[in-house]
C-alpha cells in the first residue's frame, strides 16, 4: 500500500494525524539530518499499521517534506 505522508521535524511533540486513507501528517521530534527524521517516520507508522519497521520504506522524498512511502501488510 503507497501512503503519502507530510513530515514536520524538530517540533516538541511526535504525533500522527490520519487526513484521509493514505495521506498522513506526522510530527516528529528529530531534525532533518543525517536521516534521523525519516527513520523516526518509519518507526512512528511502523506502529502505526503494527508491521515491522523493514516492511516500510521511503519511496520518494528522502530530502522533502513531502514523502511518499510502500507499507508492505503482508506477513
Amino acid at each position: 500500500m503507497y501512503i503519502k505522508v507530510v513530515a514536520k521535524t524538530g517540533m516538541k511533540k511526535e504525533s500522527i494525524f490520519k487526513k484521509s486513507e493514505d495521506h498522513f501528517l506526522i510530527s516528529v521530534k528529530e531534525k532533518a539530518k543525517n536521516n534521523m527524521a525519516n527513520k523516526k517516520i518509519i518507526e512512528i507508522l511502523a506502529i502505526y499499521f503494527k508491521v515491522p519497521k523493514g516492511k516500510i520504506r521511503i519511496v520518494n522524498g528522502h530530502h522533502h517534506p513531502h514523502k511518499l512511502l510502500v507499507v508492505d501488510e503482508k506477513a
